[in-house]
């Protein structure tokens, strides 16, 4: 045991400098790549997994594939609708359909893509020229692809039907050999049109779907309207929760119009772990596995898939940074003076910053989340269906649960002397509550009045507590008409 002191050398000496001064020959020379062996790593995935430039891009291609071909939910055929938010990870998933759609790709894919983007520039603090800009560059780069496109605004939100917060009809499930018989029907349909080589038939540039003489931007007082809704909001975590739904709901209400069965989002592995512990913290545990797994069916004629979830937003950037991707990066949601940050944005940042210090964070949450069920989500009846998110009512036992709190102190504000006297029925905050599950009531509790909620969740909120009272009393009829028979 070594007993010398700081002076004379010892174990008490500065350790640090020895330490670096051990790394630096090891750092003074080029790594050599990993899988051909040849060429110098041009990074560093993880300790162990350095590449060059042309292995790394084998190695990112080659995963996007494999997570398609290993889940096999998209078939032949199929219209999928890529959802971009013009950031890296899905700018690098589009990169990846694009080339996998190409004639030179040995095993192309063959679905057939559509693109949508969702300009939030409203709620995002821009003004009319910023987004008439971000719109701009926007367009240009779904323009390049040479694949239909859709621009949406988060306006058209408030114009959603109220058959959007109801499952569509699902179709029948295919089994794995099916899957198998679907590429052969389609390549064989192919050759006998005479264009067995080509997968799909895409126009030199894109096209926009609508009206192309619509006005950029929504009007005024639609804007004003959205604005309205967001300033109601109390806390900025509702304020998150409350456009991702608006996002998802549009475009959702897109693929149904125009006939996709798919929709393809790019969270990469990195924001599926953030979401899961951020949803984990939001009372969304029930609900994990279809939140943040691959597959999420639960708006039953559109699926939603995120073949992205697998890359590290580390890679992502350096795929875009060696292969030149453009991306056009949005602003986050403002938020009020001396407001705290919202759930969504500490969780990023206690995981990231875990992250530098421990390498394997992200990918343990990642792999943790990969071993949930999503059975706790599937509802049995619209009765046991969330309005919102339209996962199952995770409300057995409310009584032994942090659930009942909630209850209590929503049924005074719906009665309250400061409430609208009018606001009764299924116009009261307090009939909304039995239709929410457990972390969709804390967020509708920081939502703001009833009327500048948007117009399709109050019509179908009415609907179906109007459904419900009438099914009560129907069942309660008969039993009131027996009783003299009895007697």
């Amino acid at each position: 045991m070594c007993e010398a002191a700081g002076d004379d050398g010892g174990c008490g000496e500065d350790t640090a400098p020895a330490r670096r001064r051990r790394r630096a020959p090891g750092n003074s020379h080029p790594r050599p790549c990993v899988k051909c062996g040849q060429g110098s790593a041009a990074l560093v995935i993880r300790i162990g997994d350095a590449f060059c430039r042309g292995c790394f891009r084998e190695y990112f291609v080659h995963k996007f594939r494999a997570m398609l071909g290993k889940n096999r939910v998209i078939f032949p055929g199929d219209k999928v609708l890529l959802a971009l938010s013009g950031g890296p990870a899905s700018s690098a998933m589009l990169r990846q359909v694009q080339e996998g759609l190409s004639r030179e790709t040995a095993k192309r894919l063959r679905f057939v893509p559509g693109l949508i983007y969702v300009d939030e520039g409203a709620v995002r603090g821009q003004s009319p020229a910023q987004r008439e800009e971000s719109l701009a560059r926007m367009e240009t780069l779904l323009q390049a692809t040479g694949f239909p496109y859709h621009l949406a605004h988060l306006e058209q939100a408030l114009e959603l039907p109220a058959s959007i917060l109801r499952p569509g009809p699902e179709g029948s499930g295919e089994p794995s050999p099916s899957y198998k018989e679907a590429v052969e029907g389609f390549i064989q349909q192919h050759r006998q049109e005479g264009d067995g080589d080509s997968g799909t038939s895409l126009p030199s540039l894109g096209t926009r779907v609508g009206d192309p003489a619509a006005p950029r931007l929504p009007t005024p007082a639609r804007t004003q309207e959205l604005l309205r809704l967001f300033e109601a909001v109390e806390t900025p975590t509702a304020r998150e929760e409350l456009l991702q739904m608006l996002r998802i709901h549009l475009i959702l209400q897109t693929a149904r119009t125009r006939g996709y069965a798919k929709v393809m989002t790019g969270e990469s592995c990195t924001r599926v772990a953030i979401k899961l512990l951020t949803n984990l913290a939001l009372g969304r545990g029930a609900f994990l596995a279809v939140d943040t797994g691959f597959v999420d069916n639960r708006h039953g004629d559109v699926m939603v898939v995120r073949p992205m979830r697998e890359y590290m937003a580390k890679e992502i950037a350096f795929y875009n940074h060696f292969f030149d991707i453009p991306t056009v990066i949005a602003p986050p949601l403002p938020t009020k003076r001396r407001e705290k940050p919202s759930i969504h944005h500490l969780m990023e940042r206690f995981l990231l910053g875990l992250q530098e210090d421990f390498p394997s964070t992200i990918s343990t949450v990642y792999r943790t989340g990969e071993k949930l069920s999503p059975a706790p989500a599937k509802a049995s009846s619209e009765s046991q269906r969330c309005l919102l998110c339209l996962c199952a009512l995770d409300i057995a036992g409310e009584e032994e649960l942090a659930l009942e709190p909630t209850l209590i102190t929503e049924e005074p504000e719906g009665n309250g002397c400061c409430q609208d006297t009018t606001a009764t029925g299924a116009e009261s905050r307090a009939a909304f509550i039995p239709l929410l599950c457990y972390s969709c009531r804390l967020t509708f509790k920081e939502l703001g009045p009833l009327a500048t909620l948007p117009p399709y969740v109050r019509a179908e909120a009415q609907r179906r507590i109007r459904r419900a009272e009438m099914k009560q009393q129907s069942q309660e009829v008969p039993l009131e008409d027996e009783e003299p028979g009895k007697s």
